[in-house]
């Protein structure tokens, strides 16, 4: 293991161990603290960040955009302070943490005996909404985690997200898909980051007025196994409490080959992350490059500074 490598997983393990131990509104304050000196030292991340903020909120003046982009990054670290405080939370914390909207989108189709895949973009904490639902709803589900440098900082996550009541699978590997669709079968649930394609071979869809890709394997998973696509968006307001919204299901197009109901379903759950980053752009934690021509300068665009990690 590497030297810079080490130390990143020295400090993620300072993190679980040490912030979940804080107050929480020290904790809240050394979130803000943090992201307020990331944000001044304008950094790859906050770089990124900032232009993907520009796409989305077009013709923002560079004050509106630089605003914009401090609160993005205090919204970041509610994540990760909420993230390494979870696992000392206690069920009653968590179940009012969180209040979603339209929650009988999932609980219809559970009930119904039908799989669900709950999609979601990097919106606000995504952990947290997964630790209500095993937590308050007593719902297990699976998921997948990038498998991150060090091997002992991916183990750090799995290690977390199972604390928290989820079955992790590794994205790489070539058995998460067929895992994926055998809970489903059984009428399981299943939620994915799903925002970010992390395979090359995504899905193109527009995106607040440009292309980017998505992955292909919600709107597969749904077609192959019969589940419900659902997209969920999240958002952050002035309270202790995250907000959420369940989305109406994507229906499987009637006609088309394989690959036009994939794309058809994919740019569906593109429009719906969309609506929800587009009102509450603040908490959308894309620090990474997203749109095609951020990753492929040959398309048409700059080859602008970018993060040298993705968000787990």
């Amino acid at each position: 293991m590497s030297a810079r490598d080490s130390l990143t997983d020295a400090l993620y393990g300072l993190g679980w161990s040490t912030v979940k131990k804080l107050p929480e509104p020290v904790a809240r304050r050394l979130g803000n603290t943090v992201a307020d000196l990331a944000w001044k030292q304008r950094g790859k991340g906050v770089l990124r960040l900032e232009a993907n903020y520009a796409r989305v909120v077009p013709g923002a003046s560079p004050e509106r955009l630089a605003a914009l982009t401090r609160a993005g990054m205090r919204s970041y670290l509610r994540y990760w302070m909420e993230s390494f405080r979870l696992p000392a939370w206690s069920a009653e914390r968590v179940n009012a943490a969180f209040e979603p909207k339209d929650l009988h989108h999932l609980t219809d189709g559970l009930a119904a005996g039908k799989g669900v895949v709950l999609a979601l973009p990097h919106l606000a904490n995504w952990d947290l909404a997964g630790a209500w639902v095993t937590t308050k709803l007593g719902i297990p589900f699976t998921t997948v985690a990038e498998r991150l440098k060090p091997e002992t900082l991916y183990d750090r996550f799995v290690a977390y997200r199972a604390g928290l009541g989820m079955e992790v699978l590794p994205h790489t590997g070539g058995s998460a898909f067929g895992a994926l669709a055998r809970r489903l079968r059984g009428g399981g649930l299943v939620c994915l980051v799903a925002d970010r394609d992390l395979s090359a071979s995504g899905v193109e869809v527009g995106f607040f007025g440009d292309t980017a890709r998505m992955p292909a394997g919600p709107a597969l998973l749904a077609q192959q196994t019969g589940a419900l696509l659902m997209p969920v968006t999240l958002w952050y307001d002035d309270s202790p409490v995250m907000r959420g919204r369940l989305h109406p299901p994507i229906e499987v197009p009637e006609s088309g080959t394989r690959a036009e109901k994939t794309s058809v379903m994919t740019q569906a759950l593109a429009d719906a992350f969309a609506s929800g980053i587009a009102e509450h752009p603040e908490d959308w934690h894309m620090l990474q490059r997203l749109w095609l021509k951020d990753l492929d300068p040959a398309r048409g665009g700059p080859a602008a500074p970018d993060a040298t990690k993705g968000t787990p």
